[in-house]
């Protein structure tokens, strides 16, 4: 559906919103689970009963075959078309920590790495170092300069970090330089596009002086960029849906692209789904009508290939699904920006499934929230831009097209 149809359809008043997104939650049958998928596997009463009262579906964050980064995947839950709207990670996560990005800065994050004595990577994430080590080694890299640009390192969280590029003339049309893969060296710094010759330069200039200083470390003696982008504004939901949105996540990337589309962040005391839970309450008692809920660790469980640990984590969250009933949503949606198997170890094309409830829906297809039901469910499988308009029309906040 056209997004500047939706745009105009879409009513100010109405029900309120909540889209929990389990991050990366569809899997594929697991043989020590006898051919269930994780989702099949966990014990999940209360996502089970909303299905059972609700619909379920699945959605493609980009499309068919196409395996999504967490952006793009998110830019499409909030109603954005993910290719239209490309935002590098790097913009991401340097938001998402509060940065102040300037038009024209580059910005790419940085994921601290292990590398054995040949250069080749043994571990990407370096063991998921603590957050306190990350911010130890930024700031023996905040030493690094680069002549004709300021830089500025900046910790995240656990192994990530970020770097932005300040300068004329500076271009996003860089590979990354993480291949993806262990077992692999990390790739040399090269431009997608002739405009990139100096910010490759300036890229490989500050990659040198790094790893000369991460090369005696452990278990972080190595470095790899990813998400090169330049700072860019999107459509803000309040203009596109006339919702006054709010985010709660604990990662730095996730309250970054939430930010471009607008929503107020609100924090989590304690870091955890408990505070999560509360801050949500917070929002809604704030006024806000649509709030977005981030859970992280089914998505790095999944990276870790540990089917048990995602298992657990998405149990937890089920968990937190009576309290979160209390809040007064009108419609609650499950889902995740993307698949993360655990079999893969990897994001993933696989599509995701969904569930709305609230609102009036085809009710009685499904009786559990698992991958299986929901490639049979009531909603089909549709784009994952076009999960927003489904959940402003079961908020009755979209008004009727035509005579």
């Amino acid at each position: 559906m056209a997004s500047d149809l939706v745009s105009q359809l879409s009513l100010k008043n109405g029900g309120k919103i909540l889209l929990a997104v389990m991050d990366g939650v569809g899997d594929l049958p697991i043989t020590e689970f006898g051919g269930l998928t994780p989702l099949e596997k966990a014990e999940t009463p209360n996502m089970d009963r909303l299905a059972a009262g609700g619909a379920l579906g699945q959605q493609c964050p980009v499309g068919r075959g196409i395996t999504p980064g967490s952006g793009p995947g998110h830019l499409a839950l909030f109603g954005y078309d993910p290719v239209k709207y490309l935002v590098g990670r790097g913009a991401l996560a340097a938001l998402g920590i509060g940065f102040q990005l300037k038009h024209g800065d580059l910005a790419a994050r940085i994921n601290f790495c292990t590398l054995g004595e040949d250069g080749v990577i043994l571990d990407r994430r370096a063991g998921r170092i603590s957050t306190d080590l990350c911010i130890e080694l930024v700031n023996q890299l905040k030493e690094v300069s680069v002549p004709g640009v300021e830089v500025f390192v900046e910790p995240v969280k656990e192994h990530r970090a970020c770097v932005v590029f300040r300068g004329a003339g500076l271009s996003e049309h860089i590979h990354d330089t993480d291949p993806g893969l262990t077992g692999e060296k990390p790739v040399p710094v090269t431009a997608t596009d002739s405009d990139a010759v100096l910010a490759v330069s300036v890229v490989d200039e500050f990659i040198n002086k790094s790893m000369a200083i991460l090369k005696d470390k452990s278990p972080a003696n190595g470095l790899l960029l990813r998400g090169f982008a330049l700072h860019k504004d999107l459509p803000a939901m309040q203009d596109r849906y006339k919702l006054n949105p709010a985010a709660v996540a604990l990662y730095p990337m996730y309250r970054g692209v939430a930010s471009l589309a607008g929503m107020e962040q609100f924090q989590s005391d304690p870091s955890d789904l408990s505070g999560e839970v509360v801050a949500v309450n917070n929002a809604l008692k704030a006024g806000k009508d649509f709030v977005f809920l981030h859970h992280k660790y089914t998505d790095s469980s999944g990276e870790d290939g540990d089917h048990e640990r995602k298992v657990r984590e998405i149990e937890k969250f089920d968990r937190v699904i009576p309290e979160l009933l209390q809040c007064g949503f009108d419609v609650i949606c499950i889902t995740g920006d993307h698949s993360t198997p655990c079999p893969m170890k990897l994001h993933s094309w696989h599509p995701v499934p969904v569930l709305i409830h609230g609102g009036p829906q085809r009710t009685g297809w499904s009786s559990r929230f698992t991958e299986r039901e929901a490639a049979s469910g009531a909603l089909g499988t549709f784009k994952g831009s076009e999960l927003m308009p489904l959940l402003l029309a079961a908020a009755g906040r979209l008004a009727k097209f035509g005579a």
